[in-house]
């Protein structure tokens, strides 16, 4: 059944369903619902079952043997909320269930074109009565609160009554795994039911969390289109809709409205239910699919990706890009967390993964939800500003490496707390959204002041050596080396940082002294700082090591022993779950691309021959135990012209949860994976770079593709991009004046125009 659009697996294997629980999530950015089935498994089949709300938290404390000064002291966990999910159909005491009686059909998938995830199971019970069921569940992208389930029933044999058991439960738990890290050990039981509402019209609990006192209704309506009669059971945390439908129907269309309200979007967050509940109950299911198709045809209109010549790559891709637009944040409270809302790994935390993997994608694709994300990281600089003043900065501001509301959460500092480049990473996100957009208003109104108070940062942690600006005891994106000095990466990310602090100071100070004025009263920046700032720019130390013509990844990496990569086994990667993080830190073994990324984000800060050397020595040594790997040494092998390891890097990250390849899908996707295979597309083969004053393309096909196509928005132009065996084809479609460099050639670009080069 597969085809483009269409994911399906109908396997009903035990191992096959916990990943299928998160491969088939529906989602839109607010509300997660995993792909467990209404009628529930076998008791003694493993599942997770769960219904996140993004930034929906509480607070659990942090146990530590030995406790230092500023380390955290709570952290944040995203809640697994009121279970909506239960629906039974029962025929003269006969459960439906795909585990028991005949199954003479059974499809199970998700059609990513019209926003949906649906089974379609014909059913013999064990007495032999025979079913038709189709079952559509979606959460709206239009109706942000909506979980919504469709049910289709036909009786094929048999008269007698059908009777609907639809049922809501407060009794929900997290999901913990002790002997794994990247999911959650402790505090499993988060919610307590406070009040139920049970009435045949409509069902509702209301439940608070323990500690951070967030309070989420789950608020239930039907709808049958046959006749039925309803009563109504409730225990103190659960209730259910007994719907008994009479002998008269064969055919019978029963909805489910699910409707999630929460304190922190919502101010009475029962009475909202209540209402929203009312006003979507009224629209026909039927309504709800249309207007889900609707706006995924206006996404993909900007987002689409056509590979001709790989047909499972190019599924792949596209079932990423859907998954990025299930996932990320629709509102400025929330961004996108490492697993969507797919999934509890990694505690619904936020990480770097956003502005380096994700927003990329968005910037490009999809500016204004790409302005929410920034916007979110603006409304959590108070936060960084405290935590800046807690580490003992005395001033500027230090964004935590894990969090939810600004707080950070981890609580292993080595490579939590000392990933300091999290600041430069969120600086590079606000200038390349400013230079793919040329949205000066949105820098004046918000970005000016995270640039300026996170390049605060770097003169806080850094200092001048025999004239050279060094930054000491941080942690870069390889958490397998920690607390080094002069981590490249994190050097030329501060340098790039300060550099666009003075440039953006400068560009206000010349056009609009009036919002300089106003942030210089807020945060006190001074000409003086600005001076300082591009001090330690200009002579910021990067590490190069001559004898190996490489910017060495940090002062001390290249004096150790490189790991003994032939004599460790292949069931001991990853290596964080097998070795001491001690025994790591004494070798030279990258967990993910480290200083091969900085050399992509930052190309102009090194000649081409020490990047293709950089990316030689390094690629050895990477073990790619952190899905964010494999995608930036495939962007970079296209780079330095590896086109067949550019490829075989893709084809890591493209279909990496649908197939499962890192074992873990079942904990949530990889959302920046699939930000990061989006970027080996469009910033590998194609070559994309945005630069200050124009953006250059150098289209390098894979050989086993006939073609590729993608488009992207630039200052406003819609450009389309079509990469063929013979030639490169550029459409660009729009007012402004944009300049395009097409390999070595500039063009200036105005109105509708086609540019075609011979490859």
């Amino acid at each position: 059944m597969d085809n483009e659009w269409i994911i399906s697996d109908n396997s009903l294997e035990e191992k096959d369903l916990l990943k299928n629980e998160s491969l088939f999530n529906v989602s839109n950015g607010y509300l997660g619902v995993r792909g467990n089935f209404e009628e529930k498994y076998p008791e003694n089949y493993k599942t997770i079952r769960g219904t996140y709300i993004n930034a929906f938290y509480e607070d659990a404390p942090i146990q530590y043997g030995e406790k230092a000064y500023a380390f955290p002291e709570t952290m944040q966990k995203i809640v697994n909320v009121t279970d909506s999910q239960d629906i039974d159909i029962i025929i003269n005491g006969e459960k439906f269930s795909v585990f028991q009686g005949t199954i003479k059909d059974f499809n199970r998938y998700v059609d990513i074109k019209k926003g949906c995830y649906i089974r379609e199971i014909q059913w013999v019970s064990p007495l032999g009565k025979e079913l038709k069921i189709k079952i559509t569940r979606m959460a709206s992208l239009k109706y942000l609160e909506l979980f919504v389930i469709n049910y289709e029933i036909e009786k094929v044999n048999f008269d007698e009554d059908i009777i609907i058991e639809s049922s809501i439960n407060g009794d929900v738990a997290n999901f913990t795994d002790e002997n794994d890290p990247r999911v959650g050990t402790d505090h499993a039981k988060i919610l307590s039911v406070k009040s139920i509402t049970a009435e045949k019209e409509v069902m509702q609990i209301v439940s608070e969390t323990e500690n951070s006192k967030n309070i989420v209704a789950m608020t239930t309506k039907h709808k049958c289109d046959a006749e039925h009669e309803v009563t109504v059971e409730k225990t103190d945390k659960s209730v259910k809709a007994i719907i008994k439908i009479g002998t008269e129907s064969r055919l019978i269309n029963f909805t489910k409205y699910n409707v999630y309200t929460d304190s922190r979007r919502h101010e009475n967050v029962e009475k909202c239910g209540f209402e929203i509940a009312g006003k979507l109950s009224s629209i026909s299911f039927e309504s709800l699919r249309e207007k889900q198709e609707e706006y995924l045809n206006k996404f993909w209109s900007l987002a689409d990706i056509d590979i001709v010549g790989d047909e499972k790559l190019h599924q792949g891709l596209k079932y990423n890009l859907y998954q990025l637009l299930q996932a990320v944040g629709k509102d400025e409270k929330s961004n996108i967390t490492a697993k969507g809302l797919s999934g509890e790994g990694y505690e619904g935390h936020y990480f770097w993964d956003t502005e380096i993997y994700i927003l990329p994608f968005f910037t490009l694709c999809y500016p204004e939800l790409a302005k929410g994300l920034l916007r979110y990281r603006y409304n959590i600089l108070d936060g960084a500003r405290e935590r800046a003043l807690e580490m003992g900065h005395k001033k500027g501001a230090a964004y935590p490496w894990r969090t939810i509301i600004g707080k950070e959460c981890s609580s292993y500092f080595p490579a939590g707390t000392a990933q300091y480049h999290i600041n430069g990473d969120i600086a590079y996100s606000y200038v390349q959204y400013y230079l793919a957009t040329g949205d000066f208003d949105f820098i004046k109104e918000f970005g000016a002041e995270v640039i300026f108070e996170t390049a605060r940062i770097w003169l806080e942690i850094g200092h001048f050596d025999k004239g050279l600006f060094k930054i000491d005891a941080v942690t870069g994106p390889d958490e397998y080396t920690a607390i080094v000095n002069n981590n490249y990466y994190t050097n030329v990310m501060a340098k790039y940082n300060l550099k666009w602090a003075v440039k953006f100071y400068n560009e206000l100070r010349c056009k609009d002294q009036k919002t300089l004025e106003i942030l210089s009263d807020k945060i006190g920046i001074t000409e003086e700082e600005v001076k300082n700032f591009e001090d330690a720019y200009t002579n910021m130390y990067l590490p190069y090591n001559e004898e190996l013509k490489i910017n060495a990844q940090d002062d001390t990496f290249l004096s150790k022993a490189v790991w003994d990569f032939e004599n460790t086994p292949k069931e001991n990667y990853p290596l964080l779950l097998n070795y001491h993080p001690l025994t790591i830190y004494r070798y030279q073994v990258l967990k993910q691309a480290d200083t091969v990324l900085a050399h992509f984000l930052i190309e102009d800060e090194a000649d081409f021959n020490t990047i293709k050397n950089s990316y030689d020595y390094y690629e050895k040594i990477t073990t790619h135990d952190s899905s964010l790997s494999c995608a930036a040494y495939s962007i970079m092998a296209s780079k330095v012209g590896y086109q067949n390891l550019a490829y075989k890097y893709f084809i890591e990250t493209a279909r990496l949860d649908l197939d499962d390849t890192h074992g873990n899908t079942k904990d949530g996707i990889h959302t920046a994976n699939m930000g990061g295979t989006w970027m080996a597309i469009v910033y590998g083969f194609a070559g994309l770079r945005i630069k200050e004053d124009y953006i250059s393309l150098s289209p390098k096909l894979p050989e086993i593709w006939n073609e590729l196509s993608f488009g992207f928005s630039y200052k406003g132009n819609h450009i389309k991009v079509y990469m063929k065996k013979d030639k490169t084809e550029i459409i660009s479609e729009g007012k402004s004046l944009i300049v395009l460099k097409l390999n070595k050639t500039l063009y200036e670009i105005t109105g509708s125009k086609k540019i075609e080069i011979l490859n």
